[in-house]
């Protein structure tokens, strides 16, 4: 059972996962940051101030805050679609990247380009016959 956790814990592929989490945290912090002080206040400042988190309604002792559940889906909009044109940019530099090489050929051992002259030489030969 060991052996089985083992291969299991120390293949590529679990290696890989655990970075992309700790990235991954580490990108929603800036995310975070950046729709908290930056895009949020920006939008905030856009809508003359609104502020749907105050908003509440009483029933009998209980208090509902709708405001918050309003803020929560404007939150999430905004980062998600932060993230999205994040990614998209991202996306765009790996492509332009990619567009940039340029495909070599392999290079050809002279010994193994001797060989197959001499392979075609002969099959030349014996269709020749």
């Amino acid at each position: 059972m060991w052996k089985d956790f083992k291969e299991f814990a120390f293949k590529g592929n679990v290696v890989d996962l655990a970075v992309a989490v700790v990235i991954g945290t580490a990108f929603s912090a800036i995310v975070t940051s950046l729709v908290e002080n930056i895009i949020t206040p920006l939008i905030g400042i856009l809508m003359n101030g609104i502020d749907f988190s105050h908003l509440s309604h009483n029933v009998g002792e209980a208090e509902i805050n709708y405001g918050l559940f309003i803020q929560s889906i404007i939150d999430f909009f905004i980062i998600s679609g932060s993230i999205f044109l994040f990614i998209r940019l991202v996306m765009k530099f790996k492509r332009e990247k990619k567009e940039g090489t340029v495909e070599q050929e392999p290079e050809v051992n002279p010994q193994e380009e001797l060989l197959r002259e001499i392979r075609d030489l002969l099959k030349e030969q014996n269709q020749a016959n």
